[in-house]
């Protein structure tokens, strides 16, 4: 018996494709991968960049507002302060040394002043008869009285003042002792 010696029975059958050819599309499919995540990587890589810079550019923004907010802040109460100033200087101005009538026109300026400081939100502390609290009263002195009970503010140094539901500055006070 004689061996075949074909070369064509080496080959694959027809219609099917060689493991080169099958290792050269593997090779075509997974470029075409790397390409498509190398492409996915550069977007995200701009989409990360832009965020950053937007990030950045609220970030400026909101220190510029902040710094608005802190250097006009007051700009209200200055400009409800400017006629109680024009009032002053109007009666520092006024000829002649009529006492009377420069205190009428210093007790309508402060009138006016306190009218500007309640619309701004500050309010005064008058604890005279009340019970001395120390979230609001500074005790600067105790007094023996028999008119008072003991612990009552019976006078006051200093008032005090709350702007916004917030202590600004207590009320400097006498309180009232027991007798002994």
């Amino acid at each position: 018996m004689m061996e075949s010696t074909d070369p064509a029975g080496s080959r694959p059958p027809e219609g099917t494709s060689s493991p080169s050819d099958e290792g050269i599309a593997d090779l075509d499919r997974l470029t075409a991968q790397l390409a498509e995540a190398e492409r996915n990587l550069a977007d995200m890589r701009d989409t990360v960049l832009r965020e950053r810079a937007e990030i950045e550019n609220q970030r400026r923004r909101l220190q510029r507002d902040l710094e608005q907010a802190r250097r006009f802040a007051n700009e209200k109460l200055l400009a409800d302060l400017l006629p109680v100033l024009d009032n002053l200087e109007r009666g520092l101005a006024a000829p002649g040394t009529d006492y009377a009538a420069l205190r009428g026109g210093v007790e309508l300026t402060l009138r006016e002043l306190t009218k500007v400081v309640e619309t701004n939100g500050l309010k005064v502390i008058d604890p005279v008869g009340s019970a001395f609290d120390p979230e609001q009263h500074q005790a600067m002195q105790m007094v023996a009285s028999a008119e008072h009970p003991a612990g009552a503010v019976v006078a006051v140094f200093q008032k005090g003042y709350i702007l916004n539901d917030r202590l600004l500055r207590p009320a400097l006070v006498t309180v009232a002792k027991a007798d002994d």
